[in-house]
């Protein structure tokens, strides 16, 4: 992850979904996640503590939302983790990021102004 990461100043999808998956992700099923980080939420899912109740946050976030935060797990995170996009990380809109960011008082992050994009300049 890069130090220009809006989630490296965010962490609120860490701290407003249930993270779930496949109980087959974790360290005990021969996956990476570790199992003291997880509970099992049925028998073929398992989800990260901290955020199967509401208030969630995730055990393994550290820092403060808004202001600065990493993952405690990065390398070893779960799918919905590694699969969860900031909004315009690729160009694209994530509703759910801003949904995540509202919820902690969050504006949504906006596009990248793009060069190529700016109206031409009338001498």
């Amino acid at each position: 992850m890069s130090d220009n990461n809006p989630c490296l100043a965010c962490g609120a999808c860490c701290a407003h979904f249930r993270v779930s998956f496949y109980w087959g992700e974790c360290q005990s099923a021969g996956g990476i996640v570790p199992d003291e980080l997880v509970e099992q939420i049925t028998p073929y899912h398992a989800a990260m503590r901290g955020t199967t109740s509401k208030p969630a946050r995730c055990v393994s976030l550290l820092g403060d939302v808004g202001c600065g935060v990493r993952c405690t797990m990065y390398e070893q995170r779960s799918s919905p983790c590694r699969e969860f996009e900031a909004s315009w990380e690729h160009g694209e809109h994530n509703p759910r990021c801003d949904a995540a960011r509202a919820a902690h008082g969050l504006p949504p992050l906006t596009p990248p102004l793009e060069p190529d994009m700016a109206p031409d300049r009338v001498a």
